[in-house]
């Protein structure tokens, strides 16, 4: 007999898939059909056969463009919808010192006077959403600033400081401000970052290396002498740079140093383009990115200190504001392929950003303009939100698989999950960049079948609930271009947006696993396509 409930829950998977697959006909009915090329690509793994315990170092962490728009209440609201449905656990901004957070000021004498109301009103939102500061230690306040050199349209000041002995006050007193109003042992599992991309002279950082060693040297005693367990870290380079000689000057210098920090991205060309005035291409080379992971994880091992943490606290396609392949569908597969040729190369990947609230270049004028974020201004879920999404539905523990474009996880109550996508470079090469290219209507070309097969799954009924992320599916740009590219979005043409990209299961079935059978779905399978497939225990 089966039980009433179980019966209930078919019927209501039935009536579902029946609603799904009359739509599925009536779209394709609508739409010219493609000759599908034969099966191409099957995926087998077995439910018994475990490769340990998921490493979730993809949703350590997320970016943010500086702490003052953290103050907003769309940003505040887009933030703890993104730990809900993501679950990252950190948080990295610029612009913590930055004179619009009103941290520094000196009286007339030159004496120091310290403020954190607005810094403790974003640090505890953080908190109240289960969050955890990521804590860059930048831009110069102006009152300690050499120079008045500044970068971004809300002028981070970029000089080295006039008094390296007030700079260090300024980072032991808020360090002991932290351990006060949080506590020491919260406190112990932060980490703190010295300044970002010293590297990018003078657009970053108008000193020298040396000089920059000497800002990190005077920080990291300052917070170590608050609580010598305190993480610090550093260089925050663009690029991969710099990891080598950092390792060595603290070594030598015996400076504490707990992990390595930098950034990458996939495009050629340079790496500030802070309005987004330059033109970039994404790179064809397969191991861009995660190339400069494993290449960093290989000088840390042959270091004078082999066993520092490695955080890449900024990484994405592209590192300009105005780059539109961060709205396109491709950035979603783009994302997924790159973090699992990283493996276990980094302790954390910080996609740069969580949110189009991002103002390096000014307030935006258009609902999508290439900004960094996951969600757009309007809280519109780009495709590469849902990458994120899916990634943090997967189950703890990994199972043995060797597809290279795919996660097959189980939980401890038996429920599978398959992340399968398919990544293709459709680029047309160097002679288009992607302001270009990513702005057009994209169509993807069919990559043939796709099988998914579990064999040893335990019998039984289960809910198989698919979803999708690729062209025209979970696509907020491809119905923004349906709609001719508006340059301001109605109320009701947001809602629209969200409704026809809300990121539900296309497909429900109830699937029941006989003894010695296996499980096994087919799908259409274009270029650039995410699928996830859950199969949740009755």
């Amino acid at each position: 007999m089966i039980d009433q409930n179980v019966l209930a829950l078919m019927k209501n998977y039935i009536l579902s898939s029946v609603i799904t697959l009359l739509t599925a006909t009536l779209t394709a009915q609508s739409s010219k059909s493609k000759t599908i090329p034969a099966a191409q690509r099957i995926l087998n793994v077995d439910f018994n056969k475990t490769a340990g315990t998921l490493n979730k170092f993809f949703n350590h962490c997320v970016g943010a463009g500086r702490a003052n728009e953290g103050l907003r209440a769309d940003w505040q609201q887009q933030l703890a919808y993104v730990k809900k449905e993501c679950g990252f656990q950190y948080i990295r901004m610029h612009g913590l010192l930055t004179d619009d957070m009103a941290v520094y000021k000196e009286d007339s004498k030159g004496n120091p006077e310290y403020n954190y109301m607005y810094v403790d009103v974003l640090f505890d939102f953080l908190h109240s959403i289960g969050m955890k500061p990521f804590v860059e230690l930048g831009f110069m306040p102006n009152a300690l600033a050499s120079g008045p050199q500044t970068i971004f349209w809300w002028r981070g000041n970029v000089t080295p400081p006039k008094d390296y002995n007030k700079w260090a006050a300024l980072i032991k007193n808020i360090t002991e401000h932290f351990t006060e109003r949080y506590g020491p042992d919260e406190v112990k599992t932060w980490y703190f970052e010295i300044w970002n991309e010293p590297n990018l002279t003078p657009g970053f950082w108008t000193g020298t290396q040396q000089e920059y060693f000497k800002l990190y040297q005077y920080a990291a005693a300052a917070i170590k002498a608050v609580n010598k367990d305190y993480r610090v870290g550093g260089p925050a380079t663009a690029g991969a740079a710099w990891e080598s000689e950092m390792i060595e000057y603290c070594h030598n210098n015996k400076v504490p140093l707990d992990f390595i920090s930098t950034h990458a991205y996939g495009v050629k060309q340079g790496y500030l383009d802070e309005y987004g005035n330059t033109g970039t291409i994404l790179d064809a080379n397969p191991l861009s990115v995660s190339g400069d992971v494993l290449q960093s994880r290989k000088e840390i091992a042959a270091s004078s200190m082999p066993n520092l943490e490695l955080h890449y606290t900024e990484w994405s396609a592209s590192y300009t504001p105005s780059d539109p392949i961060h709205d396109s569908y491709h950035e979603a597969a783009y994302v997924l392929q790159k973090l699992k040729q990283v493996g276990n190369a980094s302790n954390s990947m910080s996609y740069w950003v969580f949110t189009d609230i991002f103002e390096e270049a000014g307030p935006r004028f258009t609902p999508f303009h290439g900004g960094f974020g996951m969600l757009s201004t309007q809280g519109i879920n780009k495709p590469v939100f849902y990458a994120y999404q899916f990634l943090n539905k997967l189950g703890d523990i990994a199972l043995n698989n060797t597809d290279t474009a795919s996660w097959i996880c189980k939980d401890a109550t038996g429920n599978i999950q398959a992340l399968v996508w398919d990544y293709t470079y459709t680029h047309p090469g160097d002679t288009v960049n992607n302001q270009q290219y990513y702005i057009r209507d994209l169509p993807s070309m069919p990559k043939g079948k796709l099988k998914v097969q579990i064999s040893n799954v335990p019998e039984g009924y289960y809910a198989l609930e698919v979803y999708k992320v690729g062209y025209r599916s979970n696509d907020a740009y491809s119905t923004y271009l349906s709609m001719g590219k508006p340059a301001q979005l109605t109320k009701q043409q947001v809602v629209q947006i969200k409704s026809q990209n809300d990121g539900a299961a296309f497909m429900k079935e109830m699937v029941e696993i006989k003894k010695g059978t296996a499980f096994s779905k087919e799908l259409e399978l274009r270029e650039n396509d995410v699928y996830l497939l859950q199969l949740v225990k009755l």
